[in-house]
């Protein structure tokens, strides 16, 4: 078996431009750090990291899985097409139920009883997945333009799944999508006192994908 060796990380180097002392101490006096903001940047620094432990696990995952593929492949070798064999081979440890046309419960978010269908991967979490290991191509030296976790079949697969997913347990991704808007827009909605063209503005304001299954 040969070993699947990742390709090399390629070197950054960032400018730091330093202010000179004087400034650096009298923004200091005039606006000192709050605790909220503190604590704002903690989150921050501790969710970052957690992403990037997370990452690099996921990294690590599929350079195993590359080694132990039979033949053994190489990641300079590697196309879509072996990405959607390991999201294939992640379904064997999936935890959510997913319903087959045959199960009474087929459509229902809910159901009331057990039944034999089979466990798989959400989709939420093959979305993420793909999304970190799409990061971890480009920052072991991988060329965007050669990125197999960016590939067409595996966006395809993904919606394919999501909608597949929806459909057996009852679940509209669009219909929470819209659901997220409609709170935004509640939210950030204008006084009486603003502006026609302000309104307009923020009617046009999108919510976030939906990662969650």
């Amino acid at each position: 078996m040969t070993s699947c060796n990742p390709l090399t990380p390629a070197a950054y180097h960032h400018l730091h431009l330093q202010p000179p002392p004087s400034a650096v101490a009298a923004a200091t006096a005039l606006s000192p750090p709050s605790p909220s903001s503190n604590t704002t940047a903690a989150a921050a620094t501790s969710s970052s990291s957690r992403y990037e432990n997370q990452k690099r696990r996921d990294w690590n995952t599929f350079g195993q899985y590359l080694r132990n593929h039979r033949p053994p492949l190489h990641l300079s070798r590697c196309s879509g097409a072996h990405v959607l064999e390991f999201l294939r081979y992640l379904d064997q440890f999936g935890k959510t139920k997913v319903h087959s046309h045959p199960c009474p419960f087929f459509g229902v978010p809910s159901p009331p009883a057990p039944c034999p269908c089979p466990l798989r991967q959400a989709w939420g979490s093959l979305d993420a997945l793909i999304g970190r290991l799409r990061a971890a191509f480009e920052e072991h030296g991988g060329k965007p333009e050669n990125n197999p976790f960016g590939a067409r079949a595996v966006r395809l697969y993904l919606r394919e799944v999501r909608d597949s997913q929806a459909k057996a347990r009852g679940i509209s991704y669009d219909k929470k999508k819209r659901s997220r808007n409609n709170s935004n827009n509640k939210l950030s909605r204008p006084s009486t006192s603003s502006s026609s063209s302000a309104a307009g503005s923020a009617s046009n304001v999108s919510g976030d994908r939906d990662h969650e299954c």
